[in-house]
């Protein structure tokens, strides 16, 4: 459990603010703030959710930071007591409603600082997550750098070698790379497409959502903090006060099973409960290798589209600067060209700001959609070339599936 994950780790002596004492809002005052967050979820174009340990507890894992927490008990002296494993641990509720909102498009993608897998086991596409500081359920070649599900949480950290063999081919030769785990140890450099991609997520995001996080630990804490500059919105839910909660536009001090659920209802959605059909780490599937890849396609296609965003933010400081007000007529005319939308067409309202919005707006959703459809083509023919070989996949140099 995150006991033994903890012990795995080198000894390292600051590991934050430990043991403050936690804080609960009165009903009244949750529901009220549960509402804000479901009208600012149903407003956003792009929604991103942060998650730490606070979101797995109900799970039986304990936090690190929190009055129980693993740390704050071994400055203590003590060591929690604890009954489950991370190969009996299932989804909570938060968990199973996260990767629900992103198939229904209300949340757009996932930045877990957790190592438990739970993010995975919910069946969430790698599309949507990024896992920076590792996952106890995969195993990442040291030749290839692919990485893949395994079926029982690995026994060591630190990427330590798991005395297992890639399986991976490029252009009919097998990789026989040696596997690591990916859990980081202290200082260890972040995994890098990971990272990447928490980064454009979280300045495209005009909703940033911090679950069960203090958000002490930098990079991770600091990326929520990335929308501010573009005019976007945090949101921090937490039993414990964070470092960022004079930056935040919304602070809900409860646990975070209670939010979800109440948004889920004002969304008129129910929690759908964990299947194990759609967990990864069952392998239900025939493919006899399940990859957990982010490629690099998919991190140029977000880095295009954070710099597209920069530079319509640059533009409109200039014109704020310069006080430029184009005339109607102009307007009309750039609408017109632009979209084919109705709607838009007729709003000579528009500024030429907001048209410029509009149409980056729409990119970022027609983008998000082809990525994961070009995910679940690689993913379908893949699963039909075993069925008809029962041969590992191979894989051209450009990450590509070849038949």
């Amino acid at each position: 459990m995150s006991c033994n994950y903890a012990e795995g780790l080198s000894e390292y002596e600051d590991k934050g603010v430990l043991g403050v004492p936690e804080k609960f809002d009165d009903d009244d005052e949750i529901n009220r703030k549960c509402l804000q967050l479901t009208k600012w979820i149903e407003e956003a174009k792009h929604v991103v959710v942060h998650t730490g340990a606070g979101i797995s507890t109900a799970a039986g894992i304990p936090d690190f930071r929190g009055p129980n927490g693993v740390w704050t008990l071994e400055k203590e002296g003590k060591k929690p007591n604890i009954n489950i494993s991370f190969n009996d641990a299932v989804p909570t509720k938060t968990h199973m409603a996260l990767k629900y909102l992103i198939e229904k498009e209300y949340i757009h993608y996932v930045i877990s600082q957790n190592i438990d897998g739970l993010h995975l086991r919910t069946g969430l596409p790698r599309t949507h997550l990024a896992e920076l500081h590792g996952n106890m359920f995969i195993g990442q070649c040291d030749t290839c750098d692919s990485q893949f599900v395994r079926t029982t949480a690995t026994s060591t950290v630190g990427q330590k070698y798991l005395e297992e063999f890639c399986k991976r081919e490029i252009r009919g030769r097998s990789c026989r790379g040696k596997l690591k785990d990916t859990i980081l140890d202290w200082e260890a450099d972040l995994p890098e497409k990971d990272l990447e991609m928490s980064d454009y997520h979280s300045s495209l995001a005009d909703l940033n959502i911090c679950l069960g996080t203090t958000l002490q630990i930098v990079p991770s804490g600091n990326l929520p903090l990335r929308c501010k500059k573009y005019g976007g919105k945090v949101v921090i839910v937490n039993l414990q006060p964070t470092k960022h909660d004079k930056k935040a536009d919304l602070i809900i001090n409860t646990y975070v099973d209670n939010v979800i659920e109440k948004v889920m209802k004002h969304l008129n959605f129910e929690i759908p409960e964990y299947n194990k059909n759609f967990d990864p780490t069952k392998n239900q599937l025939p493919i006899s290798v399940i990859e957990w890849n982010i490629y690099k396609n998919q991190v140029k296609a977000f880095k295009k589209l954070f710099e597209a965003k920069h530079k319509l933010f640059r533009e409109r400081k200039q014109s704020e600067m310069s006080n430029e007000k184009p005339n109607s007529a102009k307007r009309k005319r750039k609408v017109e060209t632009m979209f084919e939308n109705k709607h838009l067409k007729n709003d000579i309202s528009l500024t030429t700001d907001e048209i410029k919005q509009e149409k980056f707006n729409r990119n970022l959703k027609v983008e998000i959609r082809r990525i994961d459809d070009d995910a679940k083509h690689k993913t379908e023919k893949k699963e039909n070339y075993c069925k008809k070989t029962s041969e590992i996949p191979n894989f051209d140099s450009d990450d590509e599936f070849v038949e």
